[in-house]
């Protein structure tokens, strides 16, 4: 992995983050003094042009048969997002006033722990489409880019971008003729499915060194993401592809135009960068811990709101680097310890009668 794209992560999750935190402000707060621009949603669209870079040049140059690259995919996402769907279903279930966001639902939880889009039953305006856990919508997207995107493996590598590209429009085009009202649709039918599309576009031209200059990459990155964040705090309308989707693609691609290997790493950049699944998965459950812990101190610094922001922030990167350390890698350590005795044992030849320790 490209140490810019473990930086990006890691920004692209403090983004999300410092949304979300925002959003509590008014919860806890009945009229905020605070102004902060609300700004980070956009943190997700970063991700998805970098899902989509991150699948090509990993496969690009490997022969990855359709059932290791589907397992590799589940090993990398479920663990973490079912333990947490489960700890926030439970939640629910026992402690419903702490989760106004969610309420318990069994055909809702298995659509959740299952990638499937579905209403979320918290919402009566019947407009969210989200699981238990909320920011794990995106990875609704994730899971339905790798099912395409595996099942294409067996193409030749020179015709995978255009058959990616026909049926994520086919389906894109599909999801809106016939069923744009429903919930399929309406998920489907966005156009921020092509973000996946654009950084495996990404990846092709990194990987065939057609590169910006740096001089122009470092300047179109730093004006595309200004351009990301003021388009989302000026609420521009159009095709999430266009409004979010173009900056996010012309930053990433900007970003691994840039030689990083002649600067100084930031080693806890790209550590959080590692930590960025862990911080995206459980953040939603650190704010409302911090939230609820803020309402019920009554001394005086408690309604300090920056001193909130700032609170949500530090403990929202101290848990997932917690999670991280200690459940995410050892999992994921696991699971390679388990392939790599796979590929022992597969190695291992019979001996052939007669030679040296053989019995007679």
């Amino acid at each position: 992995m490209l140490i810019q794209l473990q930086y990006l992560r890691a920004i692209a999750a403090l983004l999300v983050v410092y949304f979300h935190t925002i959003l509590q402000l008014p919860k806890l707060y009945s009229s905020p003094a605070l102004e902060m621009p609300v700004v980070g949603e956009t943190g997700v669209d970063l991700f998805f042009v970098t899902s989509g870079f991150v699948m090509w040049f990993t496969t690009a140059g490997k022969q990855t048969s359709l059932r290791e690259f589907y397992k590799r995919r589940i090993e990398r996402i479920v663990p973490l997002y079912w333990l947490f769907t489960l700890l926030a279903a439970a939640i629910a279930f026992l402690l419903p006033s702490y989760l106004k966001s969610t309420t318990f639902d069994l055909p809702h939880l298995l659509a959740s722990l299952f990638f499937v889009p579905w209403m979320n039953p918290a919402d009566l305006t019947g407009a969210m489409i989200a699981p238990v856990v909320i920011p794990g919508w995106t990875l609704n997207y994730e899971m339905y880019f790798y099912i395409i995107f595996g099942g294409l493996l067996f193409a030749p590598k020179s015709l995978r971008p255009a058959l990616l590209t026909i049926v994520l429009f086919a389906m894109f085009v599909a999801a809106n003729a016939f069923v744009p009202e429903s919930v399929l649709g309406r998920f489907y039918g966005n156009s921020i499915v092509f973000e996946f599309l654009a950084g495996v576009l990404i990846a092709k031209l990194y990987l065939a060194k057609r590169l910006a200059p740096q001089g122009i990459a470092i300047t179109l990155a730093v004006l595309s993401f200004c351009l990301l964040l003021v388009g989302e705090e000026l609420k521009w309308e159009g095709s999430r592809f266009l409004v979010a989707g173009l900056p996010a693609a012309i930053v990433i691609y900007c970003l691994v135009s840039i030689d990083f290997t002649r600067l100084r790493e930031w080693r806890f950049l790209h550590y959080l960068g590692d930590a960025s699944y862990s911080l995206y998965i459980t953040h939603v459950f650190v704010l409302t811990g911090t939230r609820i812990l803020f309402s019920k101190v009554t001394i005086e610094w408690a309604g300090n709101e920056f001193l909130f922001i700032v609170a949500c922030l530090v403990n929202s990167i101290v848990f997932a680097i917690l999670i991280y350390q200690f459940f995410e890698l050892p999992i994921a350590r696991r699971f390679k310890e388990r392939r790599q005795s796979r590929v022992l044992i597969s190695e291992k030849r019979p001996i052939p009668a007669g030679t040296k320790g053989d019995s007679a």
